[in-house]
């Protein structure tokens, strides 16, 4: 398995440690549960340094990721950053990503780890035709998150910078520690919080893993691992590249349109989606909770009218809402607010109905 740079600092701290898309990571320290309240109320701090990282530099820089993503980066200024998708000619995900506006010719693509091969390759192919060097340079950085309330207050007592001028998704070049970083005011958790990108020695990147977290005890922030993000994302309606998005469900489907530009220049995807969009789609991803006992598990089947229609793509019992929830796609007549469905839990049917989202909205 590889290994992030903050490996040892998992052992140290006696992290449950499992295999992830190839990587040995953290899964939990105290427990998800005990992690996920933390992040709530206090704060986290994760190892996501398994996120891929992949430079466009060159004057068609900008052409070449107007191209292959959905969203408009002609709109972003130098320090601001844009969630946003890669896409097949269908519309559907090849992945989603983070595209960062260094400068006018340098832009910087953050990926899903499981992705970072498959990406890098779509992007070299598709922007042959473009004066843009791609670069893959996912290897060389390493990548802590520190999420919730207590987040600035944590990272403050490593930085000189100002974290107070960071607004939501902007970022900031800083000294974190002695090492430059990039320190970027966006997460996977639905809280305020940071993320750190920066280049250093095994040694240098687990000793400040280690520092934020015996900090992090000043603030009852804790260690973070991957079962705790993904609950917390769920919460907050973040998808999940392999689950809720994929190459089989376009954006539009995938209830973010708000990602999608169709008025920019032509990019990937952007004739499918839209007639599409003309046209009406005929599914769509909701959030639900059970109205009966139970959890629905990805995987489990979704019945809309008692006749199976799709699977669930993510559910669990949350700690902070305590309610099972989760997502699925369902026909676009059924997806209304309080509509009503099933879902197969082991040899029974549990009654579920379609709510809002996100489940979870920070204060």
């Amino acid at each position: 398995m590889k290994k992030t740079k903050i490996n040892e600092a998992h052992y140290i701290l006696k992290a449950k440690m499992v295999e992830f898309c190839g990587w040995d990571l953290p899964i939990q320290y105290s427990g998800v549960n005990t992690e996920h309240m933390a992040v709530r109320t206090t704060g986290g701090i994760f190892d996501v340094s398994h996120m891929g990282e992949i430079w466009f530099r060159g004057k068609d820089a900008l052409k070449a990721v107007q191209y292959l993503t959905s969203n408009d980066a002609a709109k972003l200024q130098p320090g601001k950053i844009q969630y946003t998708a890669l896409l097949t000619e269908k519309g559907c995900f090849v992945d989603d990503l983070l595209v960062y506006m260094m400068n006018e010719n340098e832009y910087l693509l953050v990926v899903n780890a499981a992705n970072i091969e498959k990406d890098f390759q779509w992007m070299k192919k598709n922007t042959a035709q473009f004066a843009v060097q791609v670069e893959n340079r996912s290897e060389e950085y390493s990548q802590i998150a520190v999420q919730g309330p207590v987040s600035e207050k944590l990272l403050r007592e490593f930085t000189d910078t100002d974290l107070s001028t960071i607004a939501y998704y902007n970022f900031s070049m800083a000294r974190v520690s002695g090492l430059e970083a990039i320190v970027s005011r966006t997460g996977y958790t639905g809280e305020d919080g940071f993320e750190i990108y920066f280049r250093s020695d095994a040694a240098a990147a687990s000793k400040l893993f280690l520092a934020l977290a015996e900090k992090g005890e000043k603030y009852d922030a804790l260690p973070a691992g991957l079962g705790a993000r993904d609950t917390l994302r769920l919460e907050a309606k973040m998808a999940l590249y392999g689950n809720d998005i994929d190459d089989s469900h376009t954006v539009l489907e995938a209830d973010l349109g708000w990602i999608l530009r169709l008025n920019k220049d032509p990019f990937i995807g952007r004739d499918f989606l839209a007639r599409q969009k003309a046209e009406g789609i005929r599914r769509k991803l909701i959030g639900f909770e059970l109205l009966d006992k139970g959890i629905a598990r990805h995987g489990y089947p979704v019945y809309v009218l008692g006749k199976e229609f799709a699977t669930v793509t993510s559910g669990t019992f949350v700690p902070f809402l305590k309610k099972p929830i989760g997502l699925a796609y369902l026909p676009v007549e059924s997806a209304a607010i309080d509509s009503e469905f099933e879902i197969g839990i082991r040899e029974r049917r549990a009654a579920a109905k379609v709510v809002k989202t996100p489940f979870y909205t920070k204060k």
